[in-house]
């Protein structure tokens, strides 16, 4: 009886997988032979590379890319073009996970109880020119960094003023500043908010803004300059 169900069973697979084979135009030779066909040796290597690249991927916190991997392969003796590693990572649906480069553009700040908060987070004023914010960012270009200095004006949340330099030089920065008021000539005094910087509070920069009402964020409060924080983000 045993042996008479596994005859069925045998007769009925087989004969559904030569109806699926029929279907597709398949010879049914042709498929046996690919069920007990041993892998190409290109299949072997592809998938030894796959896991080289898979290792070295892990073991570097999944932040490297093709040019990185192919090239700690090549150390290793393998002859493998950055293109061909690129192109396995894709199918293995792996990337290198980006990591934003920090620029430092706030250096030796002054903490002092000397420099206060006259601003106080009003981002409203009621007029033009009653109060600017300033700070500084950087952006990446394919020739290094750059360093960019704006000036806003709260009330119509205008960039006033800007500067690109390839340095953070006080003098550099700064030319921002007399841009500023050589724009904006008023005879009220006007608030200028800045973090604690060495930039903003050097000799320099105070005098650049005789007759303005200077004012600084608390240590470490980004918000209180929230408004040109937002715009240089």
């Amino acid at each position: 009886m045993y042996c008479l169900v596994s005859e069925e069973s045998k007769v009925d697979k087989d004969f559904s997988v030569t109806g699926v084979l029929c279907k597709l135009h398949l010879s049914k030779s042709g498929y046996y032979n690919y069920l007990h066909r041993k892998p190409s040796k290109q299949s072997i290597s592809k998938k030894n590379r796959m896991q080289a690249i898979q290792t070295i991927y892990d073991n570097n916190h999944q932040i490297y890319g093709a040019p990185k991997i192919a090239k700690e392969m090549q150390k290793k003796g393998e002859k493998i073009s950055q293109r061909t590693v690129g192109v396995y990572m894709r199918e293995m649906g792996i990337k290198a996970c980006y990591i934003k480069p920090y620029v430092k553009t706030t250096f030796d700040s002054d903490f002092s109880t000397k420099l206060h908060n006259i601003l106080k987070r009003d981002f409203s004023p009621s007029k033009p020119n009653e109060a600017w914010c300033t700070d500084i960012t950087y952006i990446f270009t394919l020739e290094g960094f750059v360093y960019l200095t704006s000036v806003m004006d709260l009330y119509s949340r205008k960039i006033i003023a800007w500067t690109l330099s390839r340095t953070l030089e006080v003098e550099e920065v700064l030319k921002c500043i007399e841009m500023a008021r050589k724009r904006r000539k008023t005879a009220d005094p006007v608030i200028i908010h800045s973090d604690r910087g060495v930039h903003y509070t050097s000799k320099l920069y105070k005098k650049l803004t005789a007759g303005l009402i200077l004012s600084y964020s608390k240590k470490g409060t980004p918000w209180d300059n929230a408004c040109i924080e937002s715009f240089h983000s």
